[in-house]
């Protein structure tokens, strides 16, 4: 397998009082890390975390575009944002998350994140407004060769790392996805996409549209209504969406009763289940499962409401992501008359608001077009490997989180069918455990190669627009384990607790080099699969 470019830039962020953490410090040309770790938002806290712990004496650096940390958490900043995961499992399996609410606001988020990094001595690893622009691979050195950007100076310098872990997610910081629509710029009022919204935007007493039906609109609906605005939210197609308890008052009465630690692991392994479960009814008996759902909107919304236009999609139940509604605050907007859905198609903007298909018009003086996100690869970083670039779709996954081709480098992507951070604490131990076999024997390169007569497909297998639109970009799995990207977190903790090395995974070191000087490809007499079945 081949390697690629991926598309240009990871975000220089918003502006911030008082960043946290270094910003002030420049890194020098020659200055080198044991491990590199690219952004601050969830996955690089986490795996800066998991790092300290197991890997004291390595050096790690942690590289964040923006000026502060959080990522996502801290990007977004429209109103009510919030985890439609519970913290107990989006939370650290190291870190109980404490509050009563477990459907959690960003800013509850990032005080949670900001603790975890002051617990676990990571602010001093980190810098801010540092932009990876591109990292070079060279296979005669065994390390990188990062390319950083300053946001603040824009000065670039050189810094060489020998281990790089792209925690930046998948989405675009930069620009989120907006369709093209017919006359917008004829609309007087204001267009406002989530991903830019203006701290100065008043809307109490307005007509508001929101574009959409995912987990932003539904959101954002409940929390422009309870702002005084007269809110519709306008659907090209519905969306499942099922109301959830804002207090799991099951995990609060476990922390009470057996104390933080205890009370939050129990708690965690009892969502796990649950989430598992909910996800599998569904994909095994669809129908039945389309009919709950639809008899639990029956019960929230008014009488008469127009349940099969407005709340039936088109679609089973987890082909895409259900949204959940925290005490099923959407319904309670819609009852109380602050809020209404419309399911339609826009034949065309106007001065004062949108003509749709159907022949209705809706009056606007605020439309926010909640249309989703564009995805971005390891936050637009350019990958060369001895030179040649890295074409990711021409690369294959290996245990959800190397690609062929691409040594002694790890990408963080979650679950989409449950918290993300579950997926991200397996990834990030499994680098310690690849780590820890490096040092053992005497190694210094990982990398991995797969059989190019592989029966490839889709790196994800989920059916949401973001993802349906990138997917020729990004890179593919293969028909069975370790070459999938497992959506499956008790597969995952069980192939993580087995045997470290597994089909196509390799390995080499100094003494290679030495035997074949000048040679820059990794040779076949390194440690394999076959030579070794060494454990984590």
């Amino acid at each position: 397998m081949s390697t690629t470019t991926p598309p240009a830039d990871v975000t220089t962020g918003s502006t911030a009082e008082q960043p946290v953490g270094r910003p002030e410090q420049h890194g020098s040309p020659t200055e080198h890390v044991d491990v590199l770790v690219v952004g601050a938002g969830i996955s690089g806290i986490g795996a800066a975390r998991y790092l300290a712990v197991e890997h004291p004496h390595r050096t790690v650096v942690v590289l964040e575009g923006r000026e502060r940390p959080g990522g996502t958490w801290d990007l977004f900043r429209y109103p009510g944002i919030r985890s439609d995961s519970d913290l107990h499992t989006f939370g650290y399996e190291f870190k109980p998350w404490r509050d009563e609410e477990s459907i959690a606001g960003a800013p509850q988020i990032l005080r949670y994140l900001e603790e975890t990094m002051a617990e676990n001595g990571i602010a001093e690893k980190v810098r801010y407004r540092h932009r990876v622009v591109s990292a070079d691979w060279s296979s005669d050195d065994a390390r990188w060769t990062v390319t950083v950007e300053r946001g603040d100076t824009g000065e670039r310098f050189a810094m060489t790392a020998g281990w790089v872990f792209a925690g930046t997610g998948y989405y675009d910081y930069e620009q989120g996805f907006s369709p093209v629509f017919e006359g917008r710029d004829r609309f007087a009022g204001e267009l406002v996409h989530p991903q830019h919204w203006p701290e100065d935007l008043e809307v109490a007493g307005k007509r508001v549209v929101v574009i959409g039906s995912g987990a932003t609109a539904v959101t954002l609906v409940p929390a422009l209504a309870d702002l005084g605005a007269d809110v519709t939210m306008l659907q090209r197609t519905p969306t499942y969406v099922l109301p959830v308890p804002r207090v799991d008052a099951i995990a609060v009465a476990l922390q009470k009763w057996l104390g933080p630690a205890r009370g939050y692991a129990l708690a965690r392994r009892k969502n796990i289940a649950q989430q598992r479960l909910v996800w599998q009814l569904c994909q095994r008996f669809p129908g039945p499962a389309r009919k709950v759902i639809r008899w639990v909107n029956t019960k929230q919304l008014p009488d008469g409401f127009d349940v099969d236009t407005h709340f039936n999609p088109p679609y089973d139940p987890w082909d895409q992501r259900l949204c959940a509604v925290p005490d099923g605050d959407l319904f309670k907007a819609i009852r109380a008359g602050k809020a209404h859905v419309v399911t339609d198609r826009i034949t065309t903007f106007t001065e004062t608001g949108l003509q749709l298909e159907g022949g209705e018009h809706l009056d606007a003086d605020v439309v926010v077009t909640a249309t989703g996100l564009n995805l971005q690869l390891f936050g637009g970083i350019e990958l060369a490997v001895d030179g040649k670039p890295v074409v990711p779709s021409e690369t294959v996954v290996h245990r959800g989180t190397m690609l062929t081709g691409v040594p002694n480098f790890s990408i963080a992507i979650g679950y989409t069918n449950s918290s993300w951070t579950l997926k991200v604490g397996i990834l990030c131990e499994y680098l310690c455990q690849l780590l820890r076999h490096l040092d053992e024997h005497g190694l210094d390169t990982a990398w991995v190669e797969a059989d190019p007569d592989m029966a490839l497909r889709p790196l994800l297998d989920f059916g949401a627009g973001y993802v349906q639109r990138s997917l020729a970009d990004l890179p593919k799995q293969g028909p069975e384990a370790p070459w999938v990207m497992s959506m499956d977190y008790q597969a995952d903790r069980k192939l993580l607790s087995g045997p470290l090395v597994s089909e196509g995974l390799h390995f080499s070191g100094p003494a290679d080099r030495a035997a074949s000087p000048g040679v820059a490809q990794r040779s076949s007499s390194t440690v394999s699969l076959v030579e070794g079945n060494f454990s984590g």
